[in-house]
């Protein structure tokens, strides 16, 4: 284990500063880029809020399927420079926030998404806006793995598909990290939802969170094309992709013409819709105002994050080796803070 000792933090930005707060934390870094074996074990400042941002002692955080491409070095995400810090949402208590925080106050219990990483760790600093409460029929564990893939999910339905009540909707990864959350907000939106999911376990999950039918996306592509054109004859009217494989072409071929389709940035190869089908790429990017639409869906009802495995932080790296491997959901750390 690496220790790196505490230097001199700024505090004149600080508006509210827990004395309990440790000067050191654990957290599972990066001093190069490589494989798994690269994540490690480290002891690392505690860092403090500035203006406008807040301190969380984390209970749990996601990891993300693009955690290994920045582990890599292959996708340049977060704070430069060495060690690196990976994670991108979780969840937890605060227990500090900077000058300028309006909405979030010190004991609050909330998730968070930052682009600028640090969450493979026992404390994280975000800013206010990257951060929401956790609705009360979310546990923290399960909101650990929520900041991310529900607000690019929530992106996804409602800003680039701008989905309606009563449409046509295929999830194409619909057992994934950003699937399952998207089967559920869809459906609240209204809309009627086929999903495409990974395994029989896939299709049980998918199911069971609501989504009108679902077929096997390792079926074979005449059997998702079956699917499609038996859930909406005269095509479908939209479609989320978050994953590729040899049937995706074929389920876009069941598109109407004027349809839509989205997908996040990182979806290889980029799907490609036929003649007449618009397809918008986007991402997934945190602000209070998507987090305020997330909560509002999330509150209506029993909502569920579906976590496929869950590792103490020091086994951070046998999660990344976890990641490739068939599982439902997101992957997450248990992160006990001291």
């Amino acid at each position: 284990m690496r220790t790196v000792r505490t230097g001199e933090f700024a505090t004149d930005e600080v508006r509210d500063m827990n004395p309990f707060i440790p000067e050191t934390m654990q957290a599972a870094a990066i001093d190069r880029y490589g494989g798994p074996e690269v994540l490690q074990p480290h002891v690392l400042p505690v860092p403090r809020p500035g203006s406008k941002q807040v301190l969380i002692r984390l209970e749990a955080a996601g990891i993300g399927v693009w955690d290994p491409d920045v582990r890599a070095g292959e996708l340049e995400l977060g704070k430069k420079g060495f060690p690196k810090v990976l994670g991108n949402d979780g969840a937890g208590t605060v227990v500090a926030v900077g000058k300028g925080v309006e909405r979030i106050g010190v004991a609050d219990r909330v998730y968070a998404y930052g682009y600028e990483g640090g969450f493979y760790a026992q404390y994280v600093v975000v800013k206010e806006d990257e951060t929401a409460i956790v609705p009360a029929n979310v546990p923290t564990d399960e909101a650990g793995a929520l900041g991310a893939d529900g607000v690019t999910a929530l992106i996804g339905l409602e800003d680039k598909l701008k989905l309606r009540a009563g449409e046509s909707l295929m999830i194409f990864g619909a057992s994934g990290g950003i699937g399952h959350l998207a089967v559920q907000l869809a459906k609240r939106i209204g809309a009627r939802v086929l999903g495409v999911a990974s395994g029989k376990d896939g299709v049980e999950l998918v199911r069971r969170l609501g989504a009108d039918a679902v077929v096997d996306g390792r079926s074979g592509p005449e059997s998702v094309a079956r699917a499609v054109r038996a859930f909406a004859p005269e095509g479908l009217d939209a479609a989320l992709v978050l994953a590729s494989g040899e049937a995706l072409q074929q389920a876009l071929g069941g598109m109407r013409k004027g349809g839509r389709v989205a997908h996040p940035n990182g979806v290889e190869p980029e799907p490609e819709g036929p003649e007449g089908v618009e397809v918008r790429a986007y991402d997934g990017v945190p602000s209070r105002e998507i987090f305020e639409r997330l909560n509002t869906w999330i509150a209506a009802g029993p909502f569920h994050v579906e976590l496929g495995g869950t590792f103490d932080l020091q086994d951070a790296a046998q999660a990344h080796r976890a990641i490739s491997q068939h599982h439902l959901g997101k992957l997450a750390l248990r992160i006990h803070a001291h």
